[in-house]
C-alpha cells in the first residue's frame, strides 16, 4: 500500500512566492518602514494592508486553491 501525500499548491509556484518568501518581505517592509520613519502610527498604517495580505496568501489562498481541486488535474 502507498500512502498519497497531500497536494501542496506551493510546488507549483516559484521561489519568489513561497511562504518563506512572502513573510520575509512582510516582515522587510513593516520593519523597514520603522527603521526609516521611527512612527508607530505609520507603521501599523503600514502594517495592515501587508499583514492582510501577507494572511492571505499564507493562510487562505493554499486551503483556496485546494478545495478548488485545480491540482487534481496536475497529480502524477
Amino acid at each position: 500500500m502507498s500512502e498519497q501525500k497531500p497536494i501542496s499548491p506551493w510546488n507549483y509556484k516559484p521561489w519568489w512566492c513561497q511562504p518563506w518568501s512572502i513573510i520575509l518581505t512582510g516582515v522587510t517592509m513593516i520593519g523597514g518602514s520603522w527603521l526609516i520613519f521611527k512612527t508607530i502610527w505609520l507603521t501599523v498604517l503600514v502594517s495592515i494592508p501587508v499583514l492582510t495580505w501577507m494572511g492571505f496568501f499564507v493562510l487562505f489562498w493554499p486551503q483556496l486553491i485546494i478545495r478548488s481541486g485545480i491540482l487534481e488535474s496536475y497529480k502524477e
